[in-house]
């Protein structure tokens, strides 16, 4: 059973939300509160999988709240539910599962709580390896896209934060190409250059380039991606070349 905490200081807010929630999914609302300090409270000696917060409320705004509960040890997910589209990428920062903006949407609520409900049946299925997500919050345009990794084809480093190239167009990751690695399943994709990382599945041609290194065509895409001199060994053992 899924548990789920609302922070809503609006009581038609609260209440839709809450009629979406038990119309539409099996997670159970344990708790509901319109100040964000007495949420905390509770969260300190009790545990829930999912927290959904506004960010306008009383005492600590839901933000600062989503930052204090980004370091429990057994973090649940924060899906905000705001007015304020201007806070999504300190939203993503915080590695939120979604945004939400009022007024809801009956039908992208819906698409929410069965996401919910999807993660936590793969994270929970029996034998199943749970070590890296099998999806990755990206965001374009103060937007979060909860994106599979399936989808990534190949990512390159664009100073603090990283740009992520899919079929649906490029996304960004507010954080280091080194952070999205991590991210990553290892088997999967491969650090072909300091600024450079590709889905190997994802790999069209390979073309012999200067000073023995090669370039990378893409499917699907017109990108090219460089694999360096310092990592030539370990790509061909990959690939076996």
């Amino acid at each position: 059973m899924l548990k789920a905490l609302i922070v809503e200081d609006e009581y038609l807010a609260r209440e839709e939300l809450t009629y979406l929630i038990e119309t539409y999914s099996n997670i159970t609302i344990v708790a509901a509160f319109e100040d964000g300090l007495d949420a905390f409270k509770y969260l300190q000696s009790n545990k829930v999988d999912i927290a959904f917060l506004d960010i306008q409320i009383p005492s600590i705004d839901g933000m600062l709240l989503a930052r204090n509960i980004h370091q429990f040890a057994q973090k649940p997910h924060i899906v905000f539910t705001t007015a304020y589209k201007e806070f999504a990428v300190d939203a993503f920062e915080l590695e939120a599962f979604d945004y939400i903006l009022k007024p809801l949407n009956e039908q992208r609520v819906i698409g929410l709580l069965n996401k919910l409900e999807a993660a936590h049946q793969s994270q929970t299925s029996v034998g199943q390896e749970t070590t890296r997500p099998k999806t990755v919050n990206l965001t374009k345009n103060n937007r979060i896209r909860i994106t599979p990794v399936d989808e990534i084809y190949y990512a390159e480093a664009c100073e603090k934060v990283t740009n992520v190239y899919t079929t649906d167009g490029v996304f960004i990751a507010p954080y280091s190409i080194s952070e999205l690695m991590e991210r990553l399943p290892e088997e999967r994709f491969f650090r072909s250059h300091r600024s450079y990382c590709v889905q190997l599945e994802k790999i069209k041609e390979i073309i012999p380039w200067m000073n023995s290194t090669y370039m990378l065509k893409i499917c699907d895409l017109d990108g090219e991606v460089p694999v360096s001199r310092s990592n030539i060994k370990r790509f061909r053992e990959l690939m076996q070349l």
